[in-house]
């Protein structure tokens, strides 16, 4: 045989092999093929056709299997949860302080008339009801009790002060002095230090008055290095 004739033999053999082959896929293809057309509804094909042709319309038709199964799955994802309430207004910014003006070396200050009545003194309690509390002492004669007209009014329960002028503290800017004067018409006694006077002692700081079950300490501002009448002058 020669050398052309076995070449032809060969490719006459490779020709019948693959006719087989692609017949055999022809005929696997017909099965699945008519295996999707009942899935979907269709009637079966015809016998015979273009496998080319056929193998692009199988992958559309298993993609379009492959969209209604997974349009058929229940959907996973949380519902927004509607707003019940109306959402809270935004919160107002205050505005924003103007720069503290600078002064330069010592500033004048105009004089002014009081705010309040000056404060020149303090009666702090430091045992009883009311611990850790002050109540401020006035110029002029400031009544001691537990009731609203009182000047000094020790209201913390303690009922064995007098609701009125259980005493009084008297402040002078002319001498600058201090006065305690108890009030002998009453039964409760007090007492200043160690002492029940029975007449008005002069108060230094850091005397202790004790009147009912409570005790405060005399704590002054104004007195012989201060007072606010020097600011008149």
């Amino acid at each position: 045989m020669s050398m052309d004739e076995h070449k032809d033999d060969e490719l006459e053999k490779t020709q019948i092999i693959n006719r087989k082959n692609r017949s055999g896929r022809t005929s696997l293809l017909q099965d699945a093929l008519n295996a999707v057309d009942a899935a979907l509804g269709n009637e079966n094909r015809r016998d015979r056709f273009d496998i080319e042709t056929e193998e692009t319309r199988v992958e559309t038709l298993a993609a379009s299997l492959s969209d209604q199964a997974e349009s058929s799955l229940p959907n996973n994802e949380p519902e927004p949860i509607a707003q019940s309430r109306v959402a809270d207004p935004e919160p107002e910014i205050p505005p924003v302080a103007q720069n503290t003006q600078r002064v330069r070396g010592r500033p004048e200050i105009p004089e002014t008339d009081f705010f309040q009545e000056p404060v020149v003194g303090w009666l702090v309690i430091v045992d009883g009801p009311g611990l850790g509390s002050y109540r401020p002492i006035i110029e002029g004669n400031n009544s001691i009790g537990w009731a609203p007209n009182q000047h000094i009014r020790l209201d913390f329960g303690d009922d064995s002060i007098s609701a009125e002028e259980q005493a009084f503290i008297r402040y002078d800017s002319d001498d600058r002095n201090f006065l305690f004067v108890p009030n002998l018409t009453k039964t409760n006694v007090v007492w200043v230090n160690e002492t029940k006077p029975t007449a008005a002692v002069q108060l230094k700081a850091m005397d202790i008055i004790t009147m009912g079950r409570t005790r405060v300490v005399f704590v002054p501002f104004c007195g012989k290095e201060f007072d606010w009448s020097e600011l008149r002058k």
